[in-house]
């Protein structure tokens, strides 16, 4: 058994946006959920972690994760803490090699960064609202602390809910219009009278570049419409409800 994930060119180091498949957990969770705190059998998702450790080579304990809170703390990491105990923040970074920074998501858009040349690493949880409030510019602030460049780094946005399947009313708007001189380029018409269709990952990868990260990408997986690869909130909130697993994207120096 192993976890799939999905990689980009542009990181010059091991790292996965790794799907639901190749896991354990049953039910609503199968396969890969990565998520202590859903209600799957922790069990299962110890294995399914251990998992993820093991296709990015380092041991299960240095998987390590935080509390997410959908904010902009960002948490530098310099040896690895006991499982459950990472903080409340959205960020992490590093320049320790065999430490594996890990965040969760199920329609927010993971963000994996790397300064290959210095040897510093981010992983960064960025729903809409810790991307309007600056949480990719903080990791980016705590990567150059420990010696990055925003020349030499990139970014890679992971799946997440793209704009076809994104519908957000005129207060996610407001509060995202207020960010950026340009961030109306990021909403569509949607219903009338004021719904919109919302471009997370393009709004994330506009933050990048305007951050100074010119080496900045995305998948382009929608997680909310790819139902068998993804696990998705907003696609369990159209349908019946219920339990729902979440993924995880990882890296490591």
């Amino acid at each position: 058994m192993s976890a799939e994930a999905v990689t980009h060119p542009g990181l010059r180091t091991k790292h996965g946006f790794f799907t639901r498949r190749g896991g354990v957990s049953q039910g609503p969770y199968a396969s890969l959920n990565a998520n202590f705190s859903g209600g799957d059998d922790p069990a299962h998702v110890a294995q399914n972690r251990a998992l993820v450790a093991q296709a990015l080579g380092v041991r299960p304990e240095n998987l390590l994760g935080l509390k997410q809170v959908h904010g902009d703390v960002v948490v530098t990491v310099t040896e690895p803490w006991e499982a459950g105990q990472g903080a409340a923040a959205d960020g992490l970074v590093t320049d320790r090699p065999g430490i594996a920074l890990g965040v969760i998501t199920a329609d927010c858009a993971p963000v994996l960064l790397c300064d290959a040349t210095a040897g510093v690493i981010g992983a960064v949880h960025a729903g809409w609202r810790g991307a309007a409030g600056g949480v990719i510019e903080a990791a980016l602030a705590s990567m150059q602390a420990l010696g990055a460049t925003a020349a030499n780094t990139a970014a890679v946005v992971g799946p997440c809910i793209a704009a076809a399947s994104y519908e957000v009313g005129p207060d996610l708007r407001g509060a995202v219009l207020a960010t950026l001189p340009d961030a109306a380029a990021f909403f569509a018409p949607g219903r009338p009278p004021d719904r919109f269709w919302f471009d997370l990952p393009g709004y994330c990868l506009a933050r990048l570049r305007a951050a100074g990260i010119s080496q900045a990408h995305a998948v382009g997986m929608d997680t909310c419409a790819d139902t068998d690869r993804f696990f998705s909130h907003r696609r369990r909130t159209l349908g019946a409800g219920g339990a729902i697993g979440h993924q995880i994207s990882a890296i490591v120096l």
